[in-house]
C-alpha cells in the first residue's frame, strides 16, 4: 500500500540576501527525503530562488520583490505602487496559495506575522485548512540561532507581537540552533507558556546539499580548483566590498589558488573594480553567483566568509580552518552568531574594521597549516525536523467541527 500523501508549505520573506530561502530549501529536502510522498510549496519574496536547486515534489511561488535599504527601510523593489500595497499583494497572494495547497503542515520562517503583517489574513484561515491525511494544518514558526543583539531581538518582538501570535496561532517553534551556543528564549524572556512551545533542532548543517537537483539541465558544473584553494565569501554581496577587496589584495599562501564569490547583490561599481583587480591573475579565480558554495567550502584548506547562517553551518560541517568577518550594523546578528562560535568551535572571529589584506593574509597562511578541528556543536538538525515534523502532523486533532465548538464557547 503507499503511503498517503502529505504536504508541507514553507513561507520567507525574503528581503535581502537568499539566506532565508536558502534554509527552506535544505529542510525542504530533508522533508522529502525523509517521506517521499511529501509535496512542498516553497513561497518566496527571492526572484533568485528559482536559480537554486531544489528537491523532488517541490515548486516555488515567488512574491512581488520588497527591497530593504542600509538602514532597514522597506519598499516595493520593482513594482512602482507603496509598501502598503506591495504588502497587501503579497498577503493576497500567500494566502490564496495556502488556501489552494491546504498544506499538513505550514512552516514560517522567522517573522511570526510575516514581513509587516502580510501573513495575517493567512494566519486566519490556515486553521480551518485539512491537508490531505484528513487532519487540520499545523502551523510552525521557525527561527535561526540569532536574531539579532539582544536589545533589539526583544525590542521588534514585543513590537511585532509575536508572542500573541504564537500563543493564538501556532502550534511549535523551531529554533534551528544549538541552546548550549545560543539560547533565544532566554535573550526574549518567553513566558512558560511560549517556551513549551519551543524545540531546539540543531544547526541544519549535516547533510546540507544532499537530494537537491539542479533547475537547470545538464548538470551542475564543478567550480572548484584542481589543486589546493583558499575561499572567500561574502553572502548576498550588498555589503560585501569591503572583504572582498582585502581577499583579493592578500598574499595568498605558498602553493594555493585564491577563490572568491562575490554574490549576486553585489553593486555594479564594486564589482568592476574587483573584475578590475583581477584582470590577469592565474592565481585568483572570482564568480559572482553560484546556486550553491557547499562543495568549495568542503573542499578548500581555509575559508574567509562573512557570518550569515547557511554559509555558517557548511564552515561547521566541514570542520576546516574558517575567519568569520560578520556584518555589525544595521543589524548585529552575525556578530553575536561569530562571537558565540569563537569560544566553542574551529572557527575564529575578526571584525570588519580589522579585516584588510595585511590580517587576512596573515590568518591564511597559519590556516592552511591546521588540522581539521573537532567541536561538540549539535549540528543534526536536518535529521531532527523530519521527526519534529512526522510527530505533529501525525498526532490525532480535534476534527474542524468540534474544534469550532469549543472556540465558540471558550
Amino acid at each position: 500500500m503507499n503511503a498517503p500523501q502529505r504536504r508541507i508549505a514553507l513561507y520567507s520573506h525574503d528581503t535581502q540576501g537568499l539566506g532565508h530561502i536558502r534554509r527552506n530549501v535544505e529542510l525542504a529536502s530533508a522533508l522529502v527525503a525523509d517521506r517521499p510522498e511529501t509535496d512542498v510549496l516553497l513561497i518566496t519574496g527571492a526572484v533568485e530562488a528559482g536559480a537554486l536547486a531544489l528537491p523532488a515534489n517541490t515548486e516555488l511561488v515567488v512574491l512581488p520583490a520588497v527591497t530593504k535599504d542600509r538602514l532597514g527601510g522597506y519598499a516595493s523593489a520593482a513594482l512602482r505602487c507603496s509598501l502598503a500595497d506591495i504588502l497587501a499583494l503579497r498577503g493576497d497572494l500567500i494566502a490564496a496559495a495556502i488556501a489552494a495547497f491546504s498544506p499538513d503542515l505550514f512552516i514560517v520562517d522567522k517573522e511570526a506575522r510575516g514581513l509587516r503583517g502580510e501573513l495575517d489574513r493567512t494566519l486566519s484561515i490556515t486553521p480551518r485548512l485539512i491537508g490531505p491525511g484528513g487532519r487540520r494544518a499545523r502551523l510552525v514558526l521557525g527561527l535561526r540561532d540569532v536574531l539579532d543583539g539582544p536589545e533589539r531581538t526583544r525590542r521588534e518582538w514585543q513590537e511585532s507581537g509575536a508572542t500573541d501570535t504564537l500563543l493564538a496561532s501556532y502550534d511549535e517553534v523551531w529554533v534551528y540552533g544549538d541552546p548550549a551556543v545560543h539560547d533565544v528564549t532566554e535573550v526574549l524572556a518567553l513566558p512558560e507558556s511560549v517556551r513549551e512551545m519551543v524545540r531546539f533542532t540543531g544547526y541544519l548543517a549535516t547533510g546540507r546539499g544532499d537530494g537537491l537537483v539542479p533547475r537547470v539541465t545538464g548538470g551542475r558544473p564543478d567550480v572548484r580548483p584542481s589543486g589546493k584553494y583558499v575561499l572567500c565569501l561574502v553572502g548576498g554581496g550588498q555589503d560585501g566590498r569591503g572583504l572582498a577587496r582585502a581577499f583579493v589584495d592578500a598574499d595568498l599562501p605558498v602553493g594555493h589558488h585564491g577563490v572568491l564569490v562575490t554574490g549576486p547583490y553585489m553593486g555594479r561599481g564594486p564589482r568592476e573594480e574587483l573584475t578590475g583587480a583581477t584582470r590577469g591573475r592565474a592565481d585568483l579565480t572570482v564568480h559572482d553567483f553560484l546556486s550553491s558554495t557547499l562543495e568549495l567550502v568542503h573542499g578548500a584548506s581555509a575559508v574567509v566568509s562573512m557570518g550569515g547562517y547557511n554559509t555558517v553551518c557548511e564552515m561547521l560541517a566541514s570542520r576546516a580552518p574558517g575567519l568569520i568577518v560578520p556584518r555589525v550594523e544595521p543589524r548585529r546578528e552575525q556578530q553575536v552568531r561569530a562571537d558565540a562560535l569563537a569560544s566553542r568551535t574551529h572557527l575564529t572571529v575578526l571584525h570588519p574594521d580589522n579585516a584588510d589584506a595585511t590580517a587576512l593574509s596573515g590568518w591564511l597562511a597559519s590556516a592552511v597549516a591546521q588540522a581539521p578541528r573537532p567541536h561538540a556543536i549539535d549540528l543534526d538538525g536536518l535529521a531532527r525536523v523530519p521527526e519534529l515534523a512526522a510527530r505533529l502532523v501525525d498526532e490525532p486533532s480535534l476534527p474542524l467541527l468540534l474544534r469550532d465548538v469549543c472556540d465558540a464557547t471558550a
